[in-house]
């Protein structure tokens, strides 16, 4: 079983429409509401594509409820964590074009009390040990939680015995490589920030995620948008992209990616082709849809371990 958690999780409103015009009236032509959160969303692409999943979060009010009854819907297992605030909703406006316009709100400030409750909450021995393979640790952090609230769950779960995949950025992300999480997943943007510099090209990108694995980390799948994906391993490294037709919603492209990778084991090759091959699927679906297992397409996926270190990448 993979278990996620997803410290400021939230409901994800989505709306359709042709063209934005800011200070008027828009109405859209579709619009849809799903559960959201990185970890969320990862837990969500597991159940899509078959397996065992439980969802850890903390959850507050009537929006914290709904979200709650949405995963159960959907067959996925919650152990929410009772808190005062009301857990966030927020609202994204997909263009025809592609462009996509997220407002994201601040979600509630946890007390010192709900920190510790989520951290024990997550130690338990439902959720941890032999019975669980992976447990995804995925977003930022809400207000209330220190940097090192990341880096006390890694020491945690394998003191546990399983195993941990790390989705955040910034401080929280740096002060958790000390606890050597086994896998982390970045974005260009966000391996970016964490060496301090701008990479202009495939062999920047590895050299950062190396960066990162002499911090801790013990390997990087690193998400570089439309350039694919990197992932660095002291088995080795290998690169891989997955070409897409056209965008409708990257939502949840990157959490799919990493249920894809954590889904067929987590570390090599195949496990990145998984990735790419979810990522790509998840793009040409609506607001934050996950993909089955019928909307991939594995022949379109290209994994090489002859990198060209010299590639520009885009944006």
């Amino acid at each position: 079983m993979i278990v996620t958690i997803t410290p400021n999780p939230s409901l994800d409103r989505t709306y359709e429409l042709r063209t934005l015009a800011l200070g008027e009236v828009n109405r859209a032509a579709h619009d849809r509401l799903d559960p959201g959160g990185k970890g969320v969303n990862v837990s969500r692409a597991l159940t899509a594509a078959g397996h065992r999943t439980t969802a850890v979060l903390p959850l507050g009010g009537p929006s914290g409820r709904l979200l709650a009854e949405l995963l159960r819907r959907q067959g996925i297992g919650v152990a929410a964590l009772p808190i005062a605030g009301d857990t966030r909703i927020n609202v994204s406006i997909a263009e025809a074009g592609g462009s996509l316009t997220k407002v994201n709100a601040a979600g509630p400030e946890l007390t010192d009390a709900e920190s510790a409750a989520l951290l024990d909450l997550v130690s338990q021995e439902d959720f941890t040990g032999a019975t669980v393979d992976w447990l995804a640790c995925c977003g930022s952090l809400p207000r209330g939680l220190a940097p090192e609230w990341y880096a006390e769950l890694v020491g945690r779960v394998h003191a546990g015995g399983a195993r941990i995949a790390l989705d955040t950025s910034g401080p929280a992300l740096l002060a958790a490589l000390t606890a050597r999480p086994d896998v982390v997943k970045p974005n260009r943007e966000e391996l970016a920030e964490a060496v301090g510099r701008p990479l202009a090209t495939l062999g920047d990108a590895v050299d950062a995620a190396g960066e990162l694995r002499k911090l801790g980390a013990q390997q990087v799948l690193a998400s570089l948008g439309p350039d694919g994906m990197l992932l660095v391993a002291e088995e080795g490294s290998w690169y891989g992209t997955a070409p897409v037709t056209a965008v409708r919603s990257d939502v949840g492209a990157g959490d799919a990616s990493l249920a894809g990778f954590l889904g067929a084991g987590g570390s090599g090759p195949r496990a990145l082709a998984a990735a790419l091959a979810h990522g790509a699927a998840a793009v040409q679906l609506p607001g934050s849809v996950m993909p089955t297992p019928a909307d991939l397409d594995p022949a379109a996926v290209t994994v090489t371990a002859d990198l060209p270190l010299d590639r520009t990448l885009r944006g």
